[in-house]
């Protein structure tokens, strides 16, 4: 059994590198983050872990291999949060990691294959609006320039902390080797409900939905409210409630499942006695099925295009960021489906309707991932919580699963050749 005293009190730590208020609100790159990197980089190093930094700030702890020169098995995750957000989102699946590891030393495992516990920074879309910066950067995805054009709330752009923070983005020689990745990784909460409803505590994963996130810029007329007669109006605000529906319609009505959210919503001038005359709206459309998608954004995008000319209202449409569904490695589901049954854990195939890191690196090596059941399905918020005793049988899971994965007995699992 694992001892969930190490556990608790790192979680508790963790949930120290926070601004004041409710919840945890770590943001990528704040003073926040980087107490809480230099905290799991001291537990790393506690535990052997040979730890490096790339120039996004991505932190890799790497346990050798009896073959330095075999393909390397990366176990992922993040740390930082959303505003008012829980202490087991990301953090679950490096400190989960990191405890493995520890369990390796332990036993005196040895692993053939290399295993690198890896931190991606900024996975979550709430200081640019767009999410798994980290992996993305790693997996070649994110340009210099695309760095210099995301900015966050007070105008900096990602390029610019990059550089304040002493990193250097235009180097990424230290990242992950992506032609000589064996699989990867990665321990999450569910963040919904299917889980605690089954009362099943370990969620195998078969696939990964992803987000198309579009920022819309409606500009009207700012008038007075009671001077300016209902005809003669360009309400940019009336103009973004009825597309703000026509997301919901459009994802209700697909023919496979797919949700459809507007979370951002900026009036201007926000006054009580003024027509607004200018709204931006953050909208994230999201599905398993890569050709439903589509068709909502298509539908929802020349919506918008036929409101703006209905209303006379100026539409300005970006693209932030348009992610493709992943499947998930069918010989790493097997091999987490036989962790289970090892430890005798119940659990349950399903779906990710969130995107996560893991989706970058599926595309360059065998992926799966582990779900534990979070309470209410609360995920996002100061109530996400999950138990010490479902983490503790999501680390005995993903224990066996990465001695599985590095060790050598393991070619007739068919995850990519040994070497």
């Amino acid at each position: 059994m694992i001892s969930t005293v190490d556990l608790e009190h790192n979680f508790a730590e963790m949930a120290k590198f926070s601004l004041p208020g409710e919840g945890i609100t770590r943001l990528a790159f704040s003073d926040e983050d980087w107490q809480a990197r230099d905290f799991i980089m001291g537990l790393m190093r506690r535990e052997g872990l040979v730890v490096r930094v790339d120039g996004f700030g991505n932190i890799i702890g790497r346990r050798e291999g009896l073959n330095p020169k075999a393909k390397t098995v990366v176990c992922c995750s993040h740390i930082d949060s959303v505003p008012h957000g829980g202490n087991f989102d990301g953090v679950l699946g490096v400190l989960g990691a990191i405890e493995t590891v520890k369990l390796m030393n332990k036993n005196g495992w040895q692993n053939y294959n290399p295993l690198e516990i890896v931190v991606f920074m900024c996975e979550e879309s709430s200081r640019f609006g767009v999410a798994t910066l980290g992996s993305l950067a790693t997996c070649r995805g994110l340009s210099l320039k695309r760095m210099k054009q995301l900015k966050d709330a007070a105008g900096k752009s990602l390029y610019e902390i990059l550089l304040a923070r002493g990193l250097n983005p235009e180097n990424m020689e230290k990242t992950i080797n992506l032609k000589n990745l064996k699989a990867c990784v990665e321990m999450h909460i569910e963040q919904g409900k299917v889980l605690e409803a089954m009362q099943k505590p370990i969620g195998v994963v078969t696939g990964i939905a992803a987000p198309t996130r579009l920022r819309l810029q409606l500009d009207g007329k700012a008038d007075h409210s009671g001077a300016t007669p209902m005809q003669l109006r360009s309400d940019a605000l009336c103009a973004a409630a009825e597309i703000i529906l026509e997301v919901e319609k459009a994802a209700s009505s697909a023919e496979k499942l797919v949700v459809g959210t507007v979370g951002i919503v900026k009036a201007f001038p926000n006054v009580m006695n003024v027509i607004p005359g200018q709204v931006e709206l953050g909208i994230d459309i999201r599905s398993i099925d890569a050709a439903a998608k589509t068709a909502v954004v298509e539908r929802v995008k020349k919506f918008i295009i036929d409101t703006g000319k209905r209303r006379g209202i100026k539409t300005a449409l970006e693209l932030l960021t348009d992610e493709k569904p992943v499947s998930l490695a069918p010989a790493v589901i097997k091999i987490i489906e036989k962790a289970c049954k090892a430890n005798n854990i119940a659990y349950h195939l399903l779906p990710s309707g969130a995107g996560h890191d893991t989706m970058h690196l599926a595309e360059f090596a065998p992926a799966g991932m582990i779900f534990l059941p979070c309470r209410d399905g609360i995920s996002h918020n100061p109530a996400e919580w999950t138990s010490m005793t479902h983490i503790a049988q999501g680390v005995e899971v993903l224990y066996t699963t990465l001695c599985t994965l590095t060790g050598t007995n393991i070619n007739n699992e068919n995850t990519q050749n040994n070497n």
